[in-house]
């Protein structure tokens, strides 16, 4: 995508709030995060990502999964094609993330393991902090290594309700 192409915006109603996609136009997720303003959105996107306009409109893939996710079919998210923009550690992380099993969460550490460093939790825990399309890379499998929820860009409660959600459908 080009700076000059504009994206589309989309927010969704959703059990654990609103819920906003921002995509490329053939809809390739950029960002999404349980917000009704495009503003964190955009401030998640890489630069050289980051859209020059933004319009509404309907993201009908991104919308059919999330739908889906919230009706039981936690796996409906895994075919949404996204776009990030990062070193190789964390296009491997972002990669290793949509891995994950929904029911399975990882720690910190099995992350990093699986991302080819174990010793970097740090860098691990960095990859899910600036992981822009939430929900479709589904950062929030990944917990503190004590078993902990830990952070989550869009609050623990929503973290929460989507492990027991997944727990629940496993």
């Amino acid at each position: 995508m080009t700076a000059t192409a504009p994206a589309i915006h989309e927010i969704l109603d959703t059990p654990d709030g609103p819920f906003g996609i921002l995509a490329r136009a053939d809809g390739t997720v950029l960002a999404s995060g349980w917000t009704a303003s495009i503003d964190p959105l955009l401030a998640r996107i890489a630069h050289g990502l980051r859209p020059d306009a933004v319009e509404p409109g309907h993201v009908e893939a991104a919308a059919d999964a999330v739908g889906a996710y919230y009706d039981g079919d936690v796996s409906a998210i895994d075919a949404v094609p996204v776009v990030q923009h990062g070193g190789e550690f964390r296009m491997r992380g972002w990669a290793q993330l949509r891995r994950i099993r929904p029911g399975h969460p990882q720690s910190y550490t099995e992350f990093a393991a699986a991302i080819g460093n174990p010793r970097a939790v740090r860098a691990a825990a960095s990859v899910c902090a600036t992981n822009a399309p939430a929900l479709f890379v589904p950062c929030h499998r990944v917990l503190r290594t004590d078993g902990t929820i830990g952070g989550f860009a869009w609050g623990v409660e929503v973290k929460r309700s989507l492990l027991a959600r997944e727990a629940a459908a496993s």
